[in-house]
């Protein structure tokens, strides 16, 4: 809103900086991190408490506190992006009067909803945001966990709807690692891209939620470099083309709506830093890792995930991989029980045993997702688990960002 009040410049001059979509970043930034930071404590009672973890080590410390708190880092952010992130519609960009202006905004909430969804793309993906963290705090409110088919099924109808939301089915432009020249891909191809990128990265981030502050950490550390990205290199016409990076206009707008979630997510790490005092639970890592993939498609490159996030995706991603192989060999009639649990007594009735594998011995040997290896078989401490992992993920970030970008 702030940014259709730029007309005010002619009443006094200093307004003009309400144009700025870097300071309107700036202070989505602060003002979100700073509105978490003051409401969460006060809010949280209204969260479900958690049951804790079962097959984690020190699953049982999380039992009995808030979780969820996803819910109200976007409740709470909510306001902060009417206040700093434009609407797109005929008449309110251009007013250059409080009259103009007022006509352009009644026309905008006149507009029919699916139109004005599709002229506002970040709105539209803020819509599928909440979505994503609905879902997610059903779950953590459930007395009963959803199972992992439902909770993916969702996942994937989420992907799809923000796939089609970012494509507005037109052809789209990305770059590609070793290839010079933008690649034009048809709506439909690109739908069936982005939607896999958008599920996995949801269910990544999620898996990653296991050690107090470092799923919150490294997607912080994710979104703000997407977001200097999309204002620096995406939004700026002549960096883009000196970069070979396809130009998107809205750049910078996308650029707000990262950074302004970025500061709500500082805002929560205060009280999740350990001993963490509420967790962010699926309603939180859900809609976070769902950013994140929207935030990397509009950068226009799939492949970047691997550079702003490639802890996320070694730690959460590999868990995700162990059971979709452990569930194959499974069908293919293999035996993939865990060496190390004991087993049920065999009755006469029993069917056949499944035939060994080797495979499957040496999956169940590392614990997944990876921070729970380390603190099981390392013997790390959950700070030491989060130093590293932040520490990896700094130093991998540049490097892969220059072989991404230069390489080419």
């Amino acid at each position: 809103m702030l940014f259709h009040l730029k007309f005010l410049t002619a009443v006094w001059g200093p307004f003009r900086i309400m144009g700025s979509h870097l300071v309107l970043t700036c202070l989505g930034t602060m003002l979100a991190g700073a509105v978490v930071w003051f409401f969460l404590p006060r809010l949280w009672r209204v969260l479900p408490l958690d049951h804790g973890k079962k097959l984690v080590k020190d699953g049982e410390l999380s039992a009995g506190k808030p979780t969820g708190a996803g819910f109200l880092m976007m409740l709470l952010t909510l306001p902060v992006l009417l206040l700093v992130l434009p609407f797109s519609g005929p008449g309110i960009d251009t007013a250059k009067t409080f009259g103009e202006f007022i006509a352009g905004l009644a026309e905008l909430l006149e507009t029919p909803s699916s139109w004005l969804l599709l002229v506002n793309q970040q709105w539209a993906i803020v819509v599928c945001l909440f979505a994503a963290m609905f879902a997610g705090y059903f779950d953590d409110k459930s007395s009963h966990p959803w199972g992992r088919t439902k909770k993916g099924l969702i996942d994937a109808a989420i992907a799809l709807v923000a796939a089609c939301f970012l494509c507005r089915f037109q052809p789209v432009a990305i770059w590609l690692p070793l290839w010079k020249a933008p690649v034009v891909m048809a709506w439909w191809w690109y739908i069936a891209m982005a939607v896999p990128v958008l599920w996995f990265t949801m269910n990544a981030t999620n898996c990653s939620d296991g050690v107090d502050g470092l799923a919150g950490t490294l997607t912080l550390m994710s979104l703000f470099a997407l977001a200097i990205f999309l204002y620096g290199v995406v939004g700026h016409q002549e960096i883009s083309r000196y970069l070979l990076v396809p130009h998107n206009p809205e750049g910078a707008r996308w650029g707000i709506l990262v950074a302004t979630f970025a500061g709500s997510i500082a805002g929560y790490l205060w009280y999740n830093a350990q001993p963490s005092r509420v967790l962010m639970g699926d309603a939180g890592s859900r809609f976070l890792g769902l950013l994140v993939g929207i935030a990397v498609l509009t950068c226009g490159n799939p492949f970047l995930v691997l550079v702003v996030a490639p802890i996320v995706l070694v730690n959460g991603g590999t868990g995700l991989f162990k059971i979709f192989l452990l569930k194959t060999l499974t069908r293919l009639g293999f035996d993939t029980t865990n060496p190390n649990l004991p087993r049920p007594e065999s009755s006469q009735d029993a069917p056949p045993p499944a035939r060994p594998c080797w495979l499957a011995r040496q999956l169940h040997k590392v614990r997944f997702p990876l921070h729970d290896h380390c603190r099981t078989n390392l013997h790390w401490s959950n700070p030491q688990v989060l130093m590293r992992f932040v520490l990896i993920q700094a130093l991998a970030m540049p490097i892969l960002f220059l072989i991404l970008v230069k390489i080419r």
